[in-house]
């Protein structure tokens, strides 16, 4: 027996359940997505160890950059059940370009963070073509990201995302919130669906009440309940921007994690509170839907969900129907849902049957 047949085999990356191969061969898959985002002062090609972007080639003169990160949470859950991994990517996007629009900035860049156990190159590349799906609709580069495989860490299948965008705004066009008045109106622009929150809550219910999500809605027998459930998070940059240029628009609130009663509040100044009006659009069939499942009280659901609204914007009365005819134009669905009044900062939402309210100190919330 020759002396090397008794050596111990020496150990590999691959034998730890990391495959090197496959990392690599998606990172040139992906390519001709990322290259598909690109936009002035980004060209989008991947492979360095950092990506690129030109303030200048893409016209800004004394710009801030705004910077927002944000996952999609347990949606994931419901898009990896149901194998629909090609649009949470898109949630992925709108979580992070909404809260920069609503500061008035330009999303620029996107970079995109998936961990999974073992990476799935099929599934990998659904989900990063939904991302470059959401950087164009969002105007934005897609300019990098990291593909994690670590073994041990998910269950087989499973997979997490995280997203992170910078934006720019030419300095002194920032949105702060400290044009808002008493007496400006608020505008609500229609959401696509729960968006990117409360699906916890949403699980919960399915897996309680016994819902067949892959079976017709009984609100609406077009469409099955799972792919109502999973429409991606609209994404509002395209339609918004030109108005905030413009100067036209006091404030943006982006309804997400805390609904209207805990998003609305973080874009007024002291002394003054939101009032909506519940009846001023109609609840969403899903939303209904939910509602009745969970028997789920209306404070809890303002709370929870985005009701059927997705932006809220505060705006001069004298601006209210030009806003509304120019955003309708744009592809928004605009409701007239309430006004700022003089109170303590926070917000009140009430209908025909209830009201309810929600204040706290809303100058120490950061985290969307």
């Amino acid at each position: 027996m020759a002396a090397n047949e008794d050596k111990p085999r020496g150990y590999s990356y691959a034998q730890a359940g990391v495959n090197i191969a496959a990392g690599n061969a998606l990172v040139r898959a992906i390519g001709p997505l990322a290259k598909s985002t690109a936009r002035p002062g980004a060209d989008a090609e991947l492979g360095g160890f950092g990506g690129f972007f030109d303030l200048r080639a893409a016209g800004y003169s004394d710009p801030l950059l705004v910077a927002a990160n944000d996952g999609v949470g347990t949606k994931v859950k419901l898009a990896i059940d149901h194998d629909r991994h090609d649009a949470i990517g898109i949630d992925l996007v709108a979580m992070c370009v909404n809260d920069l629009i609503v500061q008035g900035a330009e999303p620029l860049f996107f970079l995109d963070y998936f961990a999974t156990g073992k990476l799935d190159n099929g599934v990998a590349e659904r989900v990063i073509a939904g991302i470059a799906d959401g950087c164009k609709l969002a105007g934005c580069a897609l300019i990098g990201g990291e593909t994690a495989e670590m073994p041990g860490m998910y269950a087989p299948g499973d997979y997490d995302l995280a997203g992170f965008c910078v934006g720019a705004v030419e300095r002194g066009q920032q949105l702060t919130g400290d044009h808002v008045a008493e007496g400006d109106v608020l505008l609500g622009l229609a959401s696509s669906g729960v968006h990117s929150n409360g699906y916890s809550l949403v699980r919960r219910l399915a897996a309680d009440k016994g819902w067949k999500l892959d079976r017709p809605a009984l609100f609406d027998m077009d469409h099955l309940l799972i792919d109502l459930l999973i429409e991606p998070t609209r994404i509002y940059v395209q339609s918004l921007l030109p108005l905030l240029r413009a100067g036209r628009v006091h404030a943006l609130a982006h309804i997400t994690g805390g609904g209207l009663l805990e998003n609305v509040p973080r874009v007024l100044p002291r002394g003054l509170h939101a009032r909506i009006d519940a009846d001023a659009w109609e609840q969403p069939r899903l939303m209904a839907f939910l509602q009745a499942q969970g028997q789920i009280e209306p404070a809890e659901m303002a709370r929870t969900f985005n009701c059927g609204l997705g932006m809220v914007l505060a705006v001069a009365p004298a601006e209210a129907a030009s806003l509304s005819t120019d955003l309708a134009a744009a592809g928004e669905t605009v409701h007239r849902i309430g006004e700022v009044v003089a109170g303590e900062k926070g917000c009140t939402v009430f209908g025909s049957d209830e009201a309810w309210s929600a204040r706290a100190p809303w100058e120490a919330v950061h985290h969307g």
